[in-house]
């Protein structure tokens, strides 16, 4: 999955990323939203009198909870892109909820790589996630992004 530099190995400032990685669809996961989890994330959303009070006869997570249970994905993506985790910095996220999600589900996450590109000497990789419940129905669409830093003089590539 890593660039080549064409007259041999990698060089420092190459893109170690493949823009040819573009629309790959990673394996989807799926992922129970359990009451502990969600309490830990942010109890104010997990409060049985507060979701009463509301009129809620279950418990809602907070919105960025799905963003949590996104990176806690396995696939091992970034390394398999040739990049090192300890130089990923965390750049933007957003998301589009279609409904909330409660404690209980069963959501699937379905992630593709939606962009990868180059500024200012950093690489950019974004990633689109469409999670959906345990029939299908779609909850929400996330979408974030990072950069990769550049690998210092004399740094080895993962």
């Amino acid at each position: 999955m890593r660039s080549a530099h064409p007259t041999g190995p990698p060089m420092e400032g190459d893109p170690v990323i493949d823009r040819a990685l573009i629309g790959t669809r990673l394996a989807p996961f799926t992922v129970e939203v359990d009451h502990g989890r969600a309490a830990s994330f942010n109890e104010v959303f997990t409060d049985l009198t507060t979701e009463h009070a509301g009129g809620r006869r279950d418990l809602s997570v907070a919105p960025t909870f799905l963003f949590g249970l996104d990176l806690e994905d396995r696939s091992d993506v970034l390394t398999g892109m040739g990049i090192d985790p300890h130089r990923v910095l965390h750049v933007e996220q957003g998301f589009v909820y279609h409904r909330t999600a409660r404690v209980g589900e069963r959501l699937t996450f379905s992630p593709v790589i939606s962009d990868v590109h180059v500024r200012g000497g950093l690489e950019f990789v974004a990633r689109d996630t469409a999670v959906t419940d345990a029939g299908g129905e779609p909850v929400a669409d996330l979408h974030q992004v990072i950069a990769v830093r550049p690998l210092a003089v004399g740094e080895a590539r993962a």
